[in-house]
């Protein structure tokens, strides 16, 4: 149970830059956008094909970042500047995708387990230190019996989302994030300004598939291949960690709404390790359990604050009662 834990940690904290780029386009620029499912596979075929040509696994993640920025890019344009519907551009991009995915990785899969990852890289360097060693034995000693292979992985994972969600909120809090903040809000509004909403646009869906490329590099690294198919339901798990994470931790500032979704998306993997691990659920369930926990948090919040309401104009109007009484 333990170690499923820790794989879930580790790839929740993976899943959580994809999440964030999912946030900037749901949430900051109100963007129904279904590139994600292709732009996560594009980043991972960029640098899956980098790697085995013997590119440096950073050169290579950087690599799939641009390519994710272009295929985000390219969506902005056909919303803004072909007047295609917002849903449909992430559509048509979505399902060109799948063939110049196709191209980029030649087949449908390229695997990396022969290959020097960003991780088997990191973990190598790790084990010198003997950081792992002295952990082991701690949980050894507090009678776990199965401990993780490396820690390296996760700590150092956590350490780059916290920096990119601090660059994020850095970010929004500039003029140019600001601007791309009221876009999302009222676009008619801050074009009335004479801001250039289409840049704003094309610039915001470009830094969020950039954000869920460079996720497909590193997840394509950490599970030693790049598939073709990986892509399927992304956009679904990053809106559920999207709103898993506004639901428990809320929403009052743009440091707590990146702090809620890195959150939601590791709340989001262990729940799934967790159901997966019930005797009468399989892997085949996994989409039918995300939709059943997408609708507990969208629903829960919305019964707990009617419950408040009804109790807060109870208890006034029997306030209001004893009131009428005392007068009388």
């Amino acid at each position: 149970m333990f170690i499923s834990i820790f794989n879930a940690l580790e790839s929740g904290v993976i899943y959580a830059i994809m999440a964030l780029g999912v946030y900037l386009s749901f949430r900051v620029l109100d963007f129904p956008d279904l590139t994600v499912d292709g732009s996560f596979v594009t980043g991972a075929a960029v640098a899956a094909l980098s790697i085995t040509n013997g590119m440096s696994t950073i050169l290579a993640t950087l690599l799939a970042l641009v390519a994710g920025f272009i295929a985000g890019a390219i969506t902005g344009i056909l919303n803004t500047k072909g007047k295609i519907n917002p849903l449909l551009s992430g559509i048509l991009m979505m399902t060109g995708l799948y063939s110049i995915n196709l191209r980029i990785m030649g087949q449908s899969n390229i695997p990396l387990l022969n290959e020097a990852t960003l991780f088997t890289k990191l973990t190598d360097h790790w084990s010198k230190l003997g950081i792992d060693q002295a952990i082991s034995q701690l949980l050894t000693s507090l009678g776990l019996e199965r401990v993780p292979r490396t820690w390296a992985i996760l700590i150092v994972m956590l350490l780059v989302t916290i920096l990119i969600k601090l660059i994020l909120d850095y970010f929004l809090k500039t003029e140019l994030g600001l601007a791309l903040r009221a876009t999302g809000d009222n676009e008619n509004m801050i074009r009335s300004f004479s801001a250039n909403t289409d840049y704003l646009k094309i610039l915001g869906l470009g830094l969020s598939n950039g954000l869920v490329a460079v996720s497909g590099a590193l997840y394509a690294q950490y599970a030693g291949f790049a598939d073709l198919n990986m892509g399927i339901g992304m956009i679904v798990i990053g809106l559920a960690s999207v709103i898993i994470g506004e639901s428990v931790i809320g929403t009052k500032t743009i440091t707590r709404t990146t702090l809620a979704i890195i959150i939601g998306a590791i709340i989001y993997r262990i729940v799934m390790t967790l159901a997966l691990r019930t005797p009468f659920l399989d892997t085949g369930d996994m989409k039918l359990i995300t939709s059943i926990l997408v609708i507990i948090a969208l629903v829960v919040p919305k019964l707990m604050t009617s419950h408040k309401e009804l109790k807060r104009k109870k208890l006034k109007r029997i306030e209001l009662e004893h009131r009428l009484k005392g007068g009388a």
